[in-house]
């Protein structure tokens, strides 16, 4: 038995914290001061400023959200830091923890592919993607064009981010649904027009 379990503490879980308006990166760096553990997704974006100049920007996927792998009972020291405000809860109002595996297949995932924030998507059709970093988790299907652009939805925090699959990497996500493998091959062949 470890000491925390003596003590009767709980192991870590990951928690979202939501933060004040482009502090996320802010947060990342007190959160890192304090050795606390946290995940911060990023992607890349270039800009253009008004003097004609380009730059390349790092931004959050999830703005206002970043990940901290904490127990309950440390919620207290993530939320004195400036900028932290609140760890995301669940029903009840008691802090909601998130799968481990969904912290680890964002870390991988989105390091295999190119993912950008997306307006959060109720309606369309459900897509499990089989192959690759991003296999097994299930979203909504935008647009087919060379890829299928595909809509990822972190329904804890009311998130999506988008990605670019392979057709062939994605499935239907309920078997046996209306839609079966034909419907569905023929419904993104309607999008990729």
């Amino acid at each position: 038995m470890t000491d925390s379990s003596l003590r009767g503490e709980q192991p870590p879980k990951w928690f979202a914290l939501y933060t004040n308006a482009r502090h996320e990166k802010r947060v990342a760096q007190h959160l890192s001061q304090r050795q606390i553990e946290y995940y911060l997704p990023l992607y890349r974006s270039e800009r253009k400023w008004s003097d004609g100049s380009r730059v390349t920007l790092d931004l959050p996927l999830f703005p206002g959200y970043l990940f901290v792998h904490i127990r309950r009972s440390d919620r207290g020291n993530v939320l004195g830091i400036p900028g932290a405000l609140s760890v995301v809860a669940g029903t009840g109002g008691e802090p909601s923890p998130l799968p481990d595996e969904t912290i680890t297949v964002l870390r991988t995932g989105l390091e295999a592919v190119r993912a950008r924030p997306h307006p959060l998507l109720t309606a369309g059709q459900r897509v499990r993607i089989r192959n690759g970093a991003l296999a097994g988790l299930e979203g909504v299907v935008v647009r087919c064009k060379a890829g299928c652009r595909v809509v990822l939805t972190l329904e804890q925090i009311m998130q999506s981010y988008a990605v670019e699959v392979g057709f062939d990497d994605l499935e239907p996500a309920t078997r046996g649904s209306l839609l079966s493998s034909t419907g569905f091959a023929f419904a993104c062949e309607g999008l990729r027009s």
